[in-house]
Protein backbone atom coordinates (compact mmCIF):
# COMPACT_ATOMS: atom_id res chain seq x y z
CA UNK A 1 0.00 0.00 0.00
CA UNK A 2 1.17 3.51 -0.74
CA UNK A 3 -0.30 6.82 0.35
CA UNK A 4 -1.47 8.75 -2.71
CA UNK A 5 -2.21 12.16 -1.24
CA UNK A 6 -3.95 14.08 1.49
CA UNK A 7 -6.67 16.65 0.77
CA UNK A 8 -7.21 19.55 3.15
CA UNK A 9 -10.60 21.25 3.17
CA UNK A 10 -9.90 24.99 3.11
CA UNK A 11 -11.96 28.17 3.17
CA UNK A 12 -10.07 30.37 0.70
CA UNK A 13 -8.57 28.93 -2.50
CA UNK A 14 -6.18 31.79 -3.34
CA UNK A 15 -4.90 32.16 0.22
CA UNK A 16 -4.25 28.42 0.58
CA UNK A 17 -2.60 27.97 -2.81
CA UNK A 18 -0.34 30.95 -2.11
CA UNK A 19 0.64 29.50 1.28
CA UNK A 20 1.52 26.02 -0.02
CA UNK A 21 3.33 27.54 -2.99
CA UNK A 22 5.39 29.71 -0.63
CA UNK A 23 6.10 26.60 1.45
CA UNK A 24 7.80 25.22 -1.65
CA UNK A 25 5.26 22.70 -2.93
CA UNK A 26 5.05 22.48 -6.72
CA UNK A 27 1.58 22.99 -8.27
CA UNK A 28 0.46 20.17 -10.57
CA UNK A 29 -3.30 20.90 -10.73
CA UNK A 30 -4.76 24.40 -10.42
CA UNK A 31 -8.55 24.57 -10.85
CA UNK A 32 -9.81 27.76 -9.21
CA UNK A 33 -11.90 28.43 -7.32
CA UNK A 34 -12.20 24.91 -5.91
CA UNK A 35 -9.22 22.54 -6.19
CA UNK A 36 -5.44 22.50 -6.37
CA UNK A 37 -2.90 19.74 -5.99
CA UNK A 38 0.81 20.07 -5.22
CA UNK A 39 3.83 17.76 -5.38
CA UNK A 40 6.49 17.80 -2.72
CA UNK A 41 9.65 19.28 -4.29
CA UNK A 42 11.95 16.38 -3.35
CA UNK A 43 9.59 13.42 -3.91
CA UNK A 44 6.37 12.34 -5.59
CA UNK A 45 4.04 12.67 -2.59
CA UNK A 46 1.18 15.09 -3.16
CA UNK A 47 -1.13 17.33 -1.16
CA UNK A 48 -4.34 18.90 -2.38
CA UNK A 49 -6.56 21.70 -1.11
CA UNK A 50 -10.26 21.89 -1.80
CA UNK A 51 -12.95 24.47 -1.16
CA UNK A 52 -16.15 22.45 -0.74
CA UNK A 53 -18.58 25.25 0.04
CA UNK A 54 -19.22 23.74 3.46
CA UNK A 55 -17.45 25.28 6.43
CA UNK A 56 -14.56 22.97 7.36
CA UNK A 57 -14.55 21.33 10.75
CA UNK A 58 -12.02 22.66 13.21
CA UNK A 59 -8.58 22.11 11.70
CA UNK A 60 -7.05 19.03 13.20
CA UNK A 61 -4.56 17.90 10.57
CA UNK A 62 -0.87 17.79 11.35
CA UNK A 63 1.30 17.66 8.24
CA UNK A 64 4.94 16.69 8.51
CA UNK A 65 7.41 17.68 5.80
CA UNK A 66 10.93 16.31 6.09
CA UNK A 67 13.75 18.75 5.29
CA UNK A 68 17.35 17.65 4.96
CA UNK A 69 18.57 21.12 5.96
CA UNK A 70 15.82 22.22 8.32
CA UNK A 71 17.46 25.36 9.67
CA UNK A 72 18.24 26.69 6.19
CA UNK A 73 14.75 25.83 4.95
CA UNK A 74 13.12 27.68 7.85
CA UNK A 75 15.35 30.71 7.28
CA UNK A 76 14.40 30.81 3.58
CA UNK A 77 10.69 30.51 4.39
CA UNK A 78 10.94 33.28 6.98
CA UNK A 79 12.55 35.46 4.30
CA UNK A 80 9.39 34.82 2.20
CA UNK A 81 7.27 36.10 5.09
CA UNK A 82 6.07 32.85 6.64
CA UNK A 83 5.66 33.07 10.41
CA UNK A 84 6.71 30.16 12.62
CA UNK A 85 5.22 29.24 15.98
CA UNK A 86 8.38 27.31 16.86
CA UNK A 87 11.84 27.72 15.42
CA UNK A 88 13.89 24.56 14.77
CA UNK A 89 14.11 22.76 18.11
CA UNK A 90 15.59 19.42 19.15
CA UNK A 91 12.64 17.39 20.41
CA UNK A 92 12.57 14.61 23.03
CA UNK A 93 11.56 12.09 20.32
CA UNK A 94 14.89 12.69 18.54
CA UNK A 95 13.59 14.87 15.69
CA UNK A 96 14.55 18.48 15.03
CA UNK A 97 11.28 20.28 14.34
CA UNK A 98 9.83 23.69 13.44
CA UNK A 99 6.11 24.53 13.50
CA UNK A 100 3.76 26.91 11.75
CA UNK A 101 0.06 27.12 10.86
CA UNK A 102 -1.53 27.23 7.43
CA UNK A 103 -4.23 29.87 6.78
CA UNK A 104 -7.00 27.50 7.95
CA UNK A 105 -5.24 26.47 11.16
CA UNK A 106 -3.73 23.17 10.03
CA UNK A 107 -0.60 22.36 12.03
CA UNK A 108 2.42 22.26 9.70
CA UNK A 109 5.65 20.74 10.96
CA UNK A 110 8.95 20.81 9.17
CA UNK A 111 11.45 18.36 10.58
CA UNK A 112 14.69 16.45 10.24
CA UNK A 113 14.89 13.00 11.81
CA UNK A 114 17.63 11.15 9.91
CA UNK A 115 17.56 7.44 10.79
CA UNK A 116 15.20 8.12 13.72
CA UNK A 117 12.32 8.65 11.28
CA UNK A 118 11.91 4.92 10.64
CA UNK A 119 14.28 3.44 13.20
CA UNK A 120 13.89 5.17 16.57
CA UNK A 121 15.39 3.42 19.61
CA UNK A 122 11.87 2.41 20.68
CA UNK A 123 10.95 0.83 17.32
CA UNK A 124 8.64 -2.18 17.52
CA UNK A 125 10.66 -5.37 17.18
CA UNK A 126 9.28 -7.82 14.64
CA UNK A 127 7.95 -11.06 16.08
CA UNK A 128 8.76 -14.33 14.32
Amino acid sequence: MRLNHVTLIVTNFERSTAFYGALGLVPIVHEPPRYARFRCPDSDETLSVEVTGEPPAAARAQLYFECLDLDRTVALLKDKGLVFEQDPTDMSYLWREARLWDPDGHDIRLYFAADNRLNPPWKVKSVR
